[in-house]
């Protein structure tokens, strides 16, 4: 029986079966086959996603926003197959955020409706456990070794979509960890929080807090409402349980918050300066491409279109020339040149109107406080002016900024490993958190239950005190104490320091990694890279521990849907491989 082995059952996984259920009447006809979906989590929503997760903890979606399905914006060879979106298909609010239960619900109905529609002579196999090793000639069929079961699952082809990944701590990390143990201290390295033990951390102690994203606002829910405390009237009232965290990242500041409106009107028509074009160009020259020299004038010069063909219009009384000129003059100026940025100050009066991309990526950049205190009100200040703007329709320019942002995506997958800096900078101006969660954030600052260390934090272990101490650049010569240290983060990708034995033995077989230990794979078709390059033509991998990673599983309706044309790809290849071995096999019946 021709047979395909899924590892990872998350909304990747869930995601390919949907296109391999899509695909499968004009690739598949009437053939059997055995699909074989290994994770120890339950289909659908996987480990992230999963029911068993504390109910106060909420995507960093709207429900309108969400969909796993393909619509004709997506690039794909395979049929567009339109579905709902969260929000239609569990009847609420569009503009809510949905808890991670109400989206889990969402993808385990996905994964059983890709399930039903396979032809009648597929099976699916749900496997309940981790996969420990893939086995097997490269020409030939593939053991799939699962923790707890002797016998290995056979397999023609292999799909890793593994989702995000735990990771082995790096050197600091261990030195803290050993600190933290010979000294009767608490360290959380980076994990997901909603698996951390959070109960070591006690009422009332300080406890420093590096990182600002999201999975800080996690902690935050979980340490203040997850102990009994409430919001009221915009205030919060403390249960007496919690912690007092201290806070603050390389930045200082959190993620922006999500955009409060939907869009309206035109859309800009990317991409514009960086497309497929650009990116042929670039794989073209020789040598590795550089972030800094050759990505990021040509993100800048992207970001800035979307953000101008916006607000000239929505807000023309806010420009001082008519966007044809603008545009042309825009078109014909060399990225980063004094050109365009002359250009921008003469047609856009106001500063406040023009795109600073290094301003906003670094906002507390040379600023200086008196005192913590004054960092207090510095950091609420700046929260809820940000909060102010991103709900507000007036400034409709940083949605299509947005927009920009999930173009730009779409071209980077082409060109493999670019760093963790895009990526960085992606989250924090795109994937922050709902505006009501940092309006909580301010609540608990001013009932003293959150306090700010703000940008440029360093974290050292004090022998003589015995203790962890914290500080930041914009109060010079400051220190926090406290005797636990939580690094609120998700553990990077990285093949060499992963925990998976999966990735491990992968690697360890030949497959190729990048410098920052990504799994190489050929961004056509997913399929894993070996050392010197050569696709191996049974293993395949999609996801954010890869080469190819795009910005999410699932992503807002009419956006292109990077991952689902990557899903799309792969399906389709592997179901022509398949379809080919099965003829074979026939034949020689």
């Amino acid at each position: 029986m021709t047979s395909i082995v899924v590892i990872g059952a998350g909304p990747r996984g869930t995601g390919f079966l949907e296109r391999l259920a899509a695909n499968a009447p004009e690739l598949y006809a009437g053939l059997p086959l055995d699909i074989h979906l290994v994770d120890p989590h339950p289909p659908g929503g996987g480990r992230i996603w999963r029911h068993e997760q504390s109910p106060l903890l909420w995507m960093n979606s709207m429900a309108e926003d969400v969909t796993m399905f393909t619509d004709d914006t997506v690039t794909l060879d395979g049929p567009v197959l339109p579905g709902p979106t969260l929000a239609e298909w569990a009847g609420l609010d569009g503009q809510t955020f949905p808890s991670r239960q109400q989206q889990g619900a969402y993808l385990r109905w996905v994964y059983e409706e890709a399930v039903a529609a396979l032809p009648p002579a597929v099976a699916v196999h749900e496997h309940r456990a981790r996969a420990l090793r893939v086995s097997g000639p490269r020409e030939g069929r593939q053991r799939v070794w699962l923790e707890g079961r002797r016998q290995p699952l056979i397999a023609d082809l292999v799909v890793l979509t593994l989702g995000h990944l735990d990771a082995e701590l790096d050197g600091e990390q261990k030195q803290l960890a050993d600190f933290a143990r010979r000294r009767g201290l608490l360290h959380l390295p980076p994990d997901f929080t909603a698996d951390s033990d959070l109960e070591g951390l006690p009422a009332g102690e300080p406890v420093i807090v590096r990182g600002f994203g999201l999975a800080f606002v996690d902690l935050m829910v979980l340490l203040t409402e997850g102990r009994g405390g409430r919001y009221a009237n915009g205030e919060y009232l403390p249960s007496g349980q919690e912690p007092v965290l201290y806070v603050g990242s390389r930045r200082g500041v959190p993620y922006h918050s999500k955009i409060g409106y939907g869009w309206e009107g035109e859309r800009p028509p990317l991409p514009r300066f960086f497309g497929p074009a650009e990116v042929d160009a670039l794989l073209s020259r020789p040598g590795p491409v550089d972030y800094q020299r050759d990505l990021w004038p040509l993100i800048d010069k992207e970001l800035g279109f979307a953000h101008y063909h916006r607000l000239f219009a929505a807000h023309p009384e806010r420009t001082s020339v008519n966007w044809p000129d603008f545009e042309e003059k825009y078109a014909a100026a060399a990225p980063g040149s004094p050109e365009l940025h002359t250009l921008v100050a003469a047609s856009v009066p106001d500063p406040g109107d023009r795109l600073d991309l290094e301003a906003l990526d670094h906002p507390l950049d040379g600023l200086r406080f008196g005192s913590y205190d004054a960092l207090q009100d510095g950091l609420r200040s700046y929260i809820t002016a940000d909060l102010e703007r991103r709900h507000d329709r007036a400034h409709s320019e940083d949605l299509a900024v947005f927009l920009g942002l999930l173009s730009v995506y779409g071209q980077l997958i082409r060109l493999g490993d670019i760093g963790g800096r895009w990526h960085g900078f992606f989250s924090y101006l795109a994937s922050g958190p709902p505006g009501p969660r940092l309006r909580q954030l301010l609540a608990l600052s001013r009932a003293g239950v959150v306090r700010f260390l703000g940008a440029g934090i360093t974290v050292e272990a004090d022998e003589e005190r015995a203790v962890f101490r914290a500080g930041g650049a914009g109060v010079p010569g400051e220190w926090i104490e406290a005797r636990a240290l939580v690094e609120a983060r998700l553990p990077e990708p990285s093949l060499e320091r992963t925990r998976s034995p999966l990735l491990r033995s992968l690697y360890a077989d030949g497959a190729d990694a990048t410098p920052t230990g990504l799994l190489s794979v050929d961004p056509e078709d997913g399929r894993v890279l070996e050392r010197g390059g050569r696709p191996h033509p049974r293993r395949f991998a999609l996801g954010p521990h890869t080469t190819a990673r795009a910005g999410g599983a699932f992503t807002r309706p009419r956006t292109g849907g990077a991952a689902f044309r990557q899903n799309d790809a792969t399906a389709r290849t592997a179901l022509a491989l398949l379809r080919d071995l099965a003829c074979r096999e026939r034949l020689s019946a």
